[in-house]
């Protein structure tokens, strides 16, 4: 079977950025001052911690909440309590260890467990992307549009490129909004699965949710940098460096998240500074998050274990009355 030039093309860029970044990381840090990250860290106010930890905590909160419009989108009626903890610890791994660990094969085997048929968990799942890919449409092609962020000289898209390309981002997502809206189909069969169009109320509540998450990660890294940078040029630089580890396909984005940032902001902070905040970025949005899954989910198994036991008891019971 021949390969489409698109597919080429993504598999090329894919590979470019596997070399560039290393690079580029390599040739940015040679030089660095470790001593000069380390009292940067040190020099972190309990306050500034404890807000950047309370963003987190709603991103988390918000994230999770994703599943929820789920629930509705797909009818089925597992209660919050069971949702909430479920949709954490998946958005957790899948922040560290990739969409398929944690997005995917997780969000199947937890939900499953709980007695969910496949149609309904890809609902909860597709619901779930577009809402997350929704809201980044929003927040980065407003964003772009405006001009944020200011690109370095002699990058070839130049900030005309970069305001066209917010527009069309915002021309998708009003697309969507409106054809959930407007559009008299709504509904749709792709191999095997039905894909309906959500409801006007439901896609707006998409855009709101998305979008306020993006934001609430951009607040995270803004409360642990010093006051140089305004909070609409972090925020779009972090939404740069996250279409960039998706393209990568790098777990947590780890390389390329310190590489756009550094390049983008190194005229404002010095290395030091930046790789400090994004050091308490990752620990306060990936490892502390990551370590609590961990627990919550050796809970929910466990839970799922005993309940599955008590079924088995009951239906023994049953069939010996």
């Amino acid at each position: 079977m021949k390969r489409s030039p698109w597919r080429r093309a993504r598999q090329a860029l894919t590979l470019a950025f596997f070399i560039l970044v290393p690079v580029l990381l390599f040739m940015l840090l040679r030089n660095q001052d470790w001593g000069e990250v380390w009292h940067a860290l040190r020099s972190y106010r309990p306050g500034v911690l404890l807000t950047a930890l309370g963003l987190a905590a709603c991103s988390f909160a918000l994230f999770s909440s994703y599943d929820l419009l789920g629930r509705r989108y797909s009818g089925h009626h597992l209660p919050a309590r069971q949702v909430l903890p479920l949709a954490f610890v998946c958005y957790a791994f899948n922040l560290n260890l990739s969409a398929w660990v944690g997005g995917v094969a997780l969000r199947y085997r937890l939900y499953s467990r709980l007695g969910l048929e496949t149609a309904t968990i890809t609902r909860i799942l597709g619901l779930g992307l577009v809402t997350n890919w929704l809201g980044y449409l929003l927040v980065a092609g407003s964003l772009f549009a405006a001009g944020f962020p200011a690109l370095p000289a002699g990058l070839e898209i130049g900030a005309t490129g970069l305001r066209l390309i917010g527009v069309g981002m915002l021309a998708v997502a009003s697309a969507y909004l409106l054809a959930c809206r407007f559009a008299r189909r709504r509904h749709w069969h792709v191999r095997g699965q039905t894909i309906t169009l959500p409801g006007w109320r439901l896609a707006a509540l998409q855009g709101l949710m998305g979008a306020g998450n993006w934001c609430l990660m951009g607040l995270v890294v803004f409360t642990l940098l010093p006051d140089k940078a305004g909070y609409p040029t972090v925020l779009a630089i972090l939404l740069v460096s996250s279409i960039a580890g998706v393209i990568t396909h790098i777990p947590a984005g780890l390389g390329v998240l310190e590489s756009v940032f550094i390049t983008l902001l190194h005229g404002q902070y010095s290395q030091g500074t930046l790789l400090a905040a994004l050091i308490g970025y990752r620990a306060v949005y990936f490892l502390l998050p990551l370590l609590l899954a961990c627990v919550v989910y050796l809970l929910l198994e466990r839970l799922a274990g005993r309940q599955r036991r008590g079924a088995s008891v009951t239906s023994v019971e049953g069939r010996s009355g």
